[in-house]
C-alpha cells in the first residue's frame, strides 16, 4: 500500500487532489451520480463547461479510474460515461462540499462585497 502526504511537493497525492478538487469534476461526479451519462447529456447538465473542458475532465477521471467510458459498437456510435466503484465514493465528500457552498452561498457574498467594497 502506498502511504503519501499532499503537504510534500514531489508527493502523487497532489495530482490526486488537484482532480478531485476542481469544479468540473466535482459537477461531472455529480451528473454522474444517478447512472451513466453520454457526453451531450453531460453538457447540458452542466451549463457553462465547454466541450474541450468536459473532454479533458473525462480523460482525466477515466485515466485516475474513476469515470469508465464505454463505447456501444452502433451506428452512430454510442459512447456513455459512468462512475467506476472508486468514482461512486468521491460523491458523499463532493456532496458535502456542494451543501456547504449553498448553505454558505449569502455570507461568502456579504464577505466579498465588503472586501471589495473596503479596497
Amino acid at each position: 500500500m502506498l502511504h503519501g502526504s499532499p503537504y510534500r511537493a514531489d508527493c502523487p497525492t497532489r495530482h490526486i487532489l488537484d482532480r478531485i478538487g476542481d469544479r468540473w469534476t466535482v459537477l461531472v461526479v455529480g451528473a454522474l451520480w444517478d447512472g451513466s451519462a453520454r457526453f451531450s447529456e453531460l453538457r447540458r447538465r452542466i451549463e457553462g463547461v465547454s466541450q474541450k473542458m468536459l473532454t479533458q475532465t473525462l480523460r482525466g477521471l477515466e485515466r485516475d479510474g474513476l469515470v469508465r467510458r464505454t463505447v456501444h459498437p452502433q451506428v452512430p456510435v454510442r459512447v456513455e460515461y459512468t462512475l467506476t466503484e472508486a468514482g461512486r465514493t468521491l460523491r458523499a465528500p463532493l456532496r458535502a462540499l456542494e451543501e456547504w457552498s449553498i448553505a454558505h452561498l449569502g455570507d461568502v457574498t456579504a464577505s466579498q462585497e465588503a472586501y471589495d467594497r473596503a479596497d
